[in-house]
């Protein structure tokens, strides 16, 4: 590969663009061998269509052979601005079909994880309504971590998120849903599991291995931790409840989450009447955003969303 190009790149073509996701599809899955049943072309094929863009773009994106596939710095930014044209080519042919009143087009939507047990079941029923009447919009989510959702709310990547509220970044709207309560569980198997609450005051519960939680929480929230004597993290909830089935922790689970292991008797709540804390659950969109006919529907349907809990 020669030296970058020195002169800008001409106008995009048909051929860019069906090169590009080419390339998005390659680095997706990781290298060319699973690309190949996903384009549905071999795999000599594939490699002459990304020495055709490298050509085309004057960069060199990727390194391919023995070693693997590596993206290079080149193609790390290339692959992010392909991620956000064809954001903006989606959005535009939203656009145009919402012209027509018609639902078409893409929702992406990012959740936090396990919302999927609350019984508000606002998302739910607004996923139902909308697909009721569009029923050729494709609706993709991606479960990602709070701040995960926000960025890819402010970069475009998604639509709309929902996730537990913490604080308000300047980019964003956030339209309350619902309050969600956590309470501080052990499972079966852990000494504290068979004391009364009244044996349960801070000094023994400061005895045992905690989870504290590697995501954002509100201050008031994270005091409660700094009371605990935390020695494992988690990145979301699920992780903290496969700590806490080990029988060798305490840790704050959601409680509509933690209710199948209740119901079980796997789990116990500890005296839930001191030891729990609520969050405001939100969804989350981009402020200064374009019409988007899709969007607004959900949108709609989830603040109307109380009838049908």
């Amino acid at each position: 590969m020669k030296n970058r190009r020195s002169a800008p790149l001409a106008q995009l073509s048909d051929i860019d663009l069906r090169l590009l996701r080419v390339f998005r599809t390659v680095v997706e899955c990781g290298g060319f061998s699973v690309a190949e049943s996903v384009l549905g072309i071999g795999r000599s094929a594939i490699s002459q269509q990304m020495s055709d863009l490298e050509q085309r773009l004057g960069l060199r994106l990727c390194q391919r052979g023995r070693a693997g596939f590596a993206m290079t710095e080149d193609g790390r930014e290339v692959y992010q601005a392909a991620l956000q044209l064809f954001s903006a080519l989606e959005n535009f042919r939203t656009e145009v079909n919402g012209l027509h009143q018609h639902l078409r087009g893409e929702l992406n939507i990012g959740l936090t994880d396990n919302l999927v047990t609350m019984p508000h079941m606002r998302v739910t029923h607004a996923l139902a309504g909308l697909k009721t009447r569009g029923p050729d919009v494709r609706i993709q989510i991606s479960m990602s971590a709070p701040g995960q959702v926000e960025q890819g709310v402010l970069d475009g990547r998604l639509h709309v998120g929902v996730i537990p509220q913490v604080g308000a970044l300047s980019g964003l709207e956030y339209q309350p849903l619902y309050s969600e309560r956590a309470e501080l569980y052990c499972a079966v198997g852990h000494p504290l599991f068979e004391l009364s609450d009244e044996q349960l005051t801070l000094h023994e519960l400061q005895r045992h291995d905690a989870i504290s939680p590697s995501f954002r929480v509100p201050a008031e929230v994270q005091e409660q931790f700094q009371q605990l004597r935390c020695t494992a993290t988690a990145s979301d909830r699920e992780g903290i409840a496969f700590l806490l089935l080990t029988g060798h922790y305490i840790g704050y689970l959601p409680d509509h989450y933690a209710a199948q292991w209740v119901a079980s008797g796997r789990m116990r709540a500890l005296d839930p009447a001191r030891y729990h804390y609520d969050l405001v659950l939100s969804a989350v969109t981009r402020k200064g955003r374009r019409p988007h006919l899709v969007l607004e529907s959900f949108l709609d349907a989830l603040a109307g969303g109380d009838s049908a809990n």
